[in-house]
Parts: structure tokens; sequence; C-alpha cells
């Protein structure tokens, strides 16, 4: 499977202990994330990590375009519901949640949904994403 990671600023530290306690799942899957976010789940856990670019370079648009094309799996989006800052990125959140809505990928968007589809992951339950990709899409 492949997994896509993105965090508001907020969020960054909750997204690296989660990859830490989940750890052995995710090892078992190749994953993406946003720059920064990506940078410091790598560097505290050791997972193989693709950097994309940074949101404000336009990493959300290459995940946006992974999922338009069936190359991600699954989204772990942490937001901070209480983010009065930039605009720009809450936009381009929204937009890469309409993506997975349009392409029928899973995605979370807090602690608690992160963990039933990690959960789920594990037992199996997503497998179906991969006879998608195995699929053509005309």
């Amino acid at each position: 499977m492949n997994i896509a990671f993105l965090a508001h600023d907020k969020k960054k530290e909750l997204m690296v202990q989660f990859c830490t306690a989940y750890k052995s799942v995710l090892g078992k899957h190749s994953l993406f994330a946003t720059a920064t976010t990506g940078r410091l789940i790598a560097d505290n856990t050791g997972l193989p990590i693709t950097l994309l670019l940074s949101h404000r370079q336009g990493g959300h648009q290459q995940i946006n375009a992974r999922i338009s094309y069936n190359e991600i799996d699954l989204v772990l989006l942490f937001s901070d519901p209480n983010s009065t800052g930039d605009r720009m990125e809450d936009a381009q959140m929204l937009e890469t949640i309409r993506y997975c809505d349009k392409h029928n990928v899973p995605i979370a968007t807090n602690l608690a949904s992160a963990e039933m589809l990690i959960m789920g992951l594990q037992r199996g339950d997503l497998d179906w994403r991969e006879m998608l990709r195995t699929k053509p899409r005309y």
C-alpha cells in the first residue's frame, strides 16, 4: 500500500508519535509525505519515506495528483481545527479531502480515525485497494 502523510504545523509532533507507535505496520508499506512532515517522521522513526515538496511549493498538489492516478491508497492528514493561520494551507487540505472522496481513497483527519484505518490496514481490510491499482482505469 502507498500511504501519504500531511500535517498542520501544530500536529506534526502528533504525527511523529503516531508513526512511532505504528512503525511495525507502516514499515511494510510505501510512505510519502510533504517535505517537513516526512523529514520529521523519517528522522524520528527511521522509516523510509519518499519526500515530496513542502506544502508551499506544491506538495499537496503532488499528493493530489498521485491520488488521481490511483497511486495513493491511504491518506493520513492531521489537521489543526483551531488553526487560524494559513488559509492557503487549509484550502489545500480541503482539496486533498475532496480528491480522496472523489477517488474513493480512505483518509483520516485525526488521531482516532487514523488508528482505525491503521488497524484495518493491519488486518487486511484495505486489501481491496490493491485490486483497484492493478485494474486499468479509463
